[in-house]
């Protein structure tokens, strides 16, 4: 298992040096930022065990599509509106999200009890195999602060990057 509050606490240390790291990065030619980020991706994630962590299934919330909410109903054998009524809200963006955290779908075994059918949100979790990295950076930079595998991914890219 990871343990999370060593992560938050190196999140915390980090902080700082993670927002300048993510100023600069707005300045990397976008066609080379996927260049170095890509590589970077598959080679952590060729390594990581979400089920060891599900960080991001504990503390955040996916936007759920009408889409994802029609497949993830028909899934439960329920209607869109009742699946709706039960678990999500509207966010001050006007999407639906969970209402609570952990993930309602969240077993007690870090497993995703709808994972054949999840919302596309967490399909493409953490989004770092992506492209244009560029376009993302805000979410990348939210997500160092989620995912130890991004914070990872972040700390070989600083290498790589000078």
């Amino acid at each position: 298992m990871i343990d999370i509050e060593d992560f938050n606490k190196k999140v915390l240390k980090k902080k700082k040096e993670h927002r300048r790291f993510f100023l600069k990065l707005k300045s990397v030619n976008p066609k080379k930022l996927d260049e170095y980020v890509h590589p970077i991706h598959d080679e952590v994630f060729s390594c990581t065990d979400c089920l060891k962590c599900a960080n991001c299934c504990k503390t955040t919330s996916p936007i759920f599509s009408d889409r994802d909410i029609s497949r993830i109903a028909k899934h439960l054998r329920t209607k869109p509106s009742i699946l709706t009524d039960k678990y999500l809200k509207l966010d001050e963006d006007k999407e639906y999200v969970l209402k609570k955290t952990p993930c309602t779908f969240l077993d007690d075994d870090n497993r995703c009890s709808i994972y054949d059918v999840r919302p596309k949100a967490c399909r493409e979790f953490p989004h770092t195999d992506r492209v244009k990295q560029t376009q993302i950076l805000h979410l990348t930079q939210k997500n160092v602060e989620v995912c130890p595998a991004v914070f990872e991914i972040v700390d070989k890219l600083k290498a790589a990057i000078k």
